[in-house]
């Protein structure tokens, strides 16, 4: 044997070196636990003193002990402190609690964490932030804001948990949006191309279709997985949207996450957190992703009660400034994944309170989105459905999706349909006389096909090729 030729390492040395690298990793202590008392209830925020735990941790307050007669533990998450004394919201009903309370950080595994580094090649960490079950296991399934099941099912199968918060993706690590995305509904797909991994915002007041449009996308869109978040909407809507709207077809490739307007408002964060966690596992492995959140407004006002109560001042309408910061961290988070990878498209309605466009989270939306469709109560008092607003909507990405015959075309519809719009008032009271103006006599004549276009019945799919034959057949007739 040439003594000048080094000895590879053997199988057994790699695993000598491994194991003692674990070995000092582990040898270093761990944060000592931690308990507190609780000091002062007032509204939805309580208070606990001796406890230090970062913003995020989940605790455990206990009223009766902790043996196996006590009554179960109030489960709490961190948002705030202030000195030695840390503010916390209930995920549940604190009733029966009391000064004195037992405030205890919730157990979590150790996780060694590889660090890269010659001197410390491993470190262990405590990580006490949420952690909720994702996996092929939550298709078809109904789960609360906790990733419990509410459909009656039985218990979940093929999940595993993974941390609520997540790092967002370098902007310069995602996919441009280049692919367009059929939507299944003709107004969209025609006059609004959605691009694969578009956040676009649903613009609407109560009563207007907003749940049965989002129902129709999430029928016949054409997506892996869709993942519906209905956050802070009225618990009986909850059944009627999977039931009536969703069906059994839409239903069978969803996940759909639930927190009613009864929930407290860090459940509600935490519903919308969720979805969008799900959201994120199928993308990372491949998927083509549909979101659809509603809504966006409540998740705001969630975050606005939390923050008012821990004493943060109110800006805007009574929003404090948390809640602008929060909706573009919430948003961004959707989108195209690495090139190569998944995607996330994302339809968020927002709620117009009182039907006002300048209602100030309507406002901060329609600028973190990649474009807006309004709902028009005017339209659907008329039964025009879906009562899409083809003027005052706008899909920011469609010229990157679009070919250039399309656009054109698109282009030519709105001039046509404006025109008409405009002189509305005129037709109805008979003042139109044909013949001086031709561009007015070719939108009258080209109305009832134009309009016959934009409404659609919520059982009728439209493939984005069928809605483009239409859109050329309307003009060239």
């Amino acid at each position: 044997m040439n003594p000048s030729v080094a000895t590879p390492p053997s199988a057994t040395d790699k695993w000598r070196r491994y194991l003692a690298d674990l070995q000092s990793a582990t040898s270093e202590p761990l944060p000592l636990e931690t308990q507190g008392r609780l000091v002062r209830v007032t509204g939805l925020v309580l208070e606990a003193a001796g406890i230090r735990v970062p913003v995020g941790s989940v605790c455990e307050i206990h009223q009766d002990g902790r043996g196996a007669d006590a009554t179960p533990p109030v489960i709490a998450e961190v948002v705030g402190f202030s000195g030695d004394r840390a503010y916390l919201m209930p995920t549940g009903d604190v009733h029966g609690l009391s000064s004195g309370a037992l405030v205890v950080p919730r157990p979590s595994p150790v996780r060694a964490m590889k660090l890269g580094t010659a001197r410390h090649p491993w470190r262990r960490t405590v990580d006490r932030t949420l952690h909720l079950p994702v996996g092929d296991g939550l298709l078809g399934r109904v789960v609360d804001s906790q990733g419990q099941p509410m459909d009656r099912k039985g218990p979940l199968a093929q999940v595993h948990d993974e941390p609520v918060t997540r790092r967002p993706i370098n902007a310069m690590d995602r996919d441009p949006v280049r692919t367009p995305l059929d939507t299944g509904v003709r107004a969209i797909n025609a006059m609004l191309t959605v691009g694969r991994g578009q956040r676009i915002g649903l613009f609407a007041g109560t009563g207007v279709g907003k749940s049965v449009l989002l129902g129709m996308m999430a029928r016949y869109t054409a997506a892996d997985v869709i993942v519906v978040g209905l956050i802070g909407e009225r618990g009986r809507e909850v059944k009627e949207f999977i039931e009536d709207i969703l069906g059994e077809e839409g239903i069978r490739r969803s996940v759909v996450v639930a927190a009613p307007a009864d929930a407290p408002p860090l459940v509600r964060m935490q519903g919308a957190n969720y979805a969008t966690v799900i959201a994120e596992h199928f993308r990372d492995r491949g998927k083509n992703v549909l979101l659809l959140m509603d809504s966006l407004t409540r998740y705001a006002m969630a975050q606005r009660e939390i923050a008012l109560a821990i004493g943060e001042p109110p800006a805007t309408k009574g929003y404090p400034p948390s809640c602008f910061a929060r909706l573009p961290q919430l948003v961004e988070r959707s989108g195209n994944g690495v090139a190569g990878g998944g995607s996330i498209t994302a339809f968020y309605t927002v709620l117009s309170e009182g039907d006002d466009p300048n209602d100030p989270i309507a406002d901060a939306a329609r600028g973190i989105l990649d474009g807006h469709i309004v709902l028009s109560r005017e339209l659907a008092e008329a039964g025009h459905y879906p009562a899409i607003d083809i003027e005052r909507s706008v899909s920011r990405v469609m010229t990157n999706v679009a070919a250039a015959p399309h656009l054109e075309a698109a282009r030519r519809f709105r001039q046509l349909h404006a025109r008409h719009q405009k002189a509305r008032d005129l037709i109805q009271l008979g003042a139109y006389a044909p013949g001086h103006d031709a561009e007015l006599d070719l939108a009258v004549r080209l109305h009832e096909p134009m309009t016959r276009l934009l409404q659609q019945n919520m059982d009728e799919p439209a493939r984005l090729d069928d809605s483009l034959a239409f859109l050329h057949a309307v003009l060239a007739a």
